[in-house]
C-alpha cells in the first residue's frame, strides 16, 4: 500500500541514499556500527539497513521485493 501523503518523501530519499552508501561500504569497515567479525551479531547492522532501504523504496513507490509477482488483476484477467 502506497501512502497518498508524501510529506516524508525527502526523508525517504535520504534514507535510500544513506542506506546504499552504508551497504556499499567504500571505507572497508571503518564506518560500521557493529564490526562484522563479532560472531552471531556481526551482520545485524547490514540487515537492519537493508530493511530500511526496502521500506524507503516501497514508500517511494518501488516495491522491489514484489517485482516478479503478478498482481491480482493480472491473475484475474487470464
Amino acid at each position: 500500500m502506497i501512502s497518498e501523503n508524501k510529506k516524508y518523501k525527502p526523508l525517504a530519499i535520504l534514507v535510500v541514499l544513506l542506506s546504499i552508501a552504508y551497504l556499499v561500504n567504500p571505507t572497508l569497515g571503518i564506518f560500521e556500527f557493529i564490526p562484522d567479525n563479532i560472531p552471531g551479531i556481526g551482520n545485524l547492522d547490514e540487515t537492519v539497513v537493508a530493511g530500511l532501504l526496502f521500506a524507503a523504496l516501497r514508500y517511494l513507490g518501488l516495491d522491489i521485493l514484489n517485482l516478479g509477482k503478478k498482481s491480482n488483476k493480472e491473475i484475474e484477467q487470464k
